[in-house]
């Protein structure tokens, strides 16, 4: 690994730079790992209402750091001032004050006599020192999706946010100190992927809990297997949105283009495939790609509904996967191309006559790109959905609650919403299957995912000899 190397940090609405941060080095990633374990010796074993007063005083800081934390993140991804201030962070609050009441149920769930003069208890034990590597498009949230479960658990957290937005992780962990947290339970370096793998192979790693891509995720699993260590992914997504003509088409319209372009588009959960009932296929088309044209673009303080994408790198990514569809034959019914302004802007763009077999309907595109494909039957639009490698998120649109069950029953995914999508809570676990990744974040499958389980087993009693028994 390099020794520090001062990274540049670009506005995207502008192209300009806003600040240089130094990346770690191999012993930098040391010393945090080494930290974090030696942290573990005191926060392993703190009582879950010591961890839940630590959260919750982490989380009122977060709150009342809350415009400094925005103006960081803000910066840094182009997105709107009031969704990043009157939406995610509030969010980000409310994800910490649930892992602050969730550190208090990490409990067994067994106990009683299964074998003859001995009791058993089964334990949850924090799985140890976690590497937790998060991406740009939500630097705050998913940070704290990684932390606030892992130090819920018990565990100690060695964090690495991607190289284009590191500050307001960097300033969540000086807050995290200021709340209480033992010096090293939760450390931040910075970096690229030279830094994440040395985390990852680092001999004190016990979990390694990644939101990424898939081919992130991948690599991230093979060099876990080295040691092995335990591995948690939330990788990419291929949402559906598996459209009936009973559905509200307007609904459908004004709800699908939000959330094909929220965040721009850069979003796992995001709407990417619409499978619409050929009888209402027109009137969808054009209820979406009116909406679709009317969402405007524009810097952080413009008062738009969305910014720019992250880097020009990505927003040439974006544009190909459209420019490569309409030589296939699609059609551009809305967006399609950059916009011509300072700062990395790519419209929503609406797609149809596409292939279902090409790359913009099976790859992850992750800009606001909305492809559109009809259906015939109840059976063909649950086979077109299913024919993904993704498994994260769908939803489906009908008045008929029955259908609804019906359909979402076989839908392969993490998380199926009906007649909305994109909505989440504290509450509920995210996470999906196949090249989504395994392991939840949020909820409390989440806190216990950074758990294993401690079999404890006392004889109380000696057994009775049984005819004809003989212990293995």
């Amino acid at each position: 690994m390099q020794h520090h190397f001062s990274r540049d940090l670009i506005d995207p609405s502008t192209g300009a730079l806003i600040a240089t941060v130094d990346d770690a080095s191999a012993a930098d990633v040391d010393r945090a790992m080494r930290a974090a374990a030696e942290a573990g010796r005191s926060w392993h074993h703190a009582l879950p209402s010591e961890r839940s007063n630590v959260l919750l005083r982490l989380a009122d800081l977060v709150e009342r750091h809350a415009d400094e934390l925005c103006r960081l993140e803000v910066a840094e991804t182009g997105k709107p001032w009031p969704v990043m201030r009157e939406g995610e962070l509030p969010f980000a609050v409310d994800n910490l004050r649930f892992f602050a009441a969730a550190a208090r149920g990490v409990d067994g769930s067994a106990a009683g006599v299964f074998s003859a003069g001995y009791t058993s208890m089964l334990i949850r034990r924090p799985v140890g020192v976690v590497a937790a590597i998060t991406p740009w498009n939500f630097p705050l949230i998913m940070a704290i999706w990684k932390i606030g479960a892992a130090l819920a658990a018990g565990c100690t957290v060695v964090l690495k946010p991607a190289p284009a937005t590191p500050r307001s992780s960097i300033r969540l962990a000086e807050l995290a100190l200021e709340a209480g947290l033992p010096a090293g339970a939760f450390t931040v370096v910075t970096g690229d992927a030279e830094v994440g793998e040395a985390m990852v192979t680092h001999p004190l790693t016990d979990m390694v809990t990644v939101t990424g891509s898939t081919a992130t995720g991948r690599r991230i699993m093979a060099l876990a297997s080295g040691r092995p260590a335990r591995v948690h992914l939330e990788l990419g997504g291929k949402a559906p949105l598996l459209v009936f003509a009973d559905a509200d088409l307007q609904a459908v319209g004004q709800a699908a283009a939000l959330a094909a372009s929220y965040n721009s588009g850069q979003d796992c959960t995001a709407a990417t495939r619409v499978y619409v009932e050929r009888s209402a296929h027109d009137r969808l088309v054009e209820s979406l790609a009116e909406t679709m044209r009317a969402v405007t673009l524009g810097a952080p303080d413009d008062g738009a509904d969305i910014g720019p994408l992250i880097s020009a790198a990505h927003r040439t990514r974006v544009h190909g996967f459209v420019d490569r569809a309409v030589d296939a034959g699609a059609r551009v019914l809305a967006g399609g191309a950059p916009i011509d302004r300072d700062g990395w802007f790519f419209p929503p763009t609406l797609l149809v006559g596409v292939d279902q077999r090409s790359e913009v309907v099976q790859d992850e595109v992750f800009g606001p790109v909305l492809t559109v494909i009809p259906f015939d039957t109840e059976d063909e639009a649950i086979a077109l959905a299913n024919d993904s490698a993704y498994g994260l998120a769908s939803s489906v649109w009908t008045p008929q609650i029955d259908r609804a069950l019906r359909v979402t029953h076989r839908i392969r995914a993490g998380v199926t919403w009906i007649n909305d999508h994109l909505p989440i809570a504290s509450e509920m676990p995210h996470g999906g299957r196949g090249a989504s990744g395994f392991g939840k974040d949020m909820g409390h499958d989440a806190v216990a995912d950074f758990t294993v389980a401690h079999h404890v087993m006392m004889k109380h009693l000696e057994p009775a000899p049984r005819e004809g028994f003989r212990p293995a």
